[in-house]
């Protein structure tokens, strides 16, 4: 049974995508943050582009998160760009 997840994108990446906040069909075969990242940037040139040789950092309902977290349908999934500063 698939399910949606919400994804919300911040700062640089929500630029780039041209969107702050989609809900996606989790498809069965997606079961944590990496997987759901290789499948958004698999999907769309510009999130292909924008994830690209990011460091991407994840929270999943609102705890920091890394690419082996789980995820499942109800989720939600925040997409934040490397952080920089000096």
């Amino acid at each position: 049974m698939s399910g949606e997840v919400t994804v919300l994108y911040f700062a640089r990446l929500r630029e780039a995508v041209g969107t702050s906040e989609e809900r996606i069909v989790l498809p069965e075969s997606i079961a944590n943050a990496g997987a759901l990242l290789e499948h958004l940037a698999a999907s769309d040139e510009q999130k292909k582009f924008a994830f690209e040789g990011q460091d991407i950092k994840i929270a999943v309902n609102q705890e920091q998160a890394t690419p082996a977290t789980p995820i499942a349908p109800g989720d939600e999934v925040a997409l934040f760009p490397p952080v920089t500063g000096g």
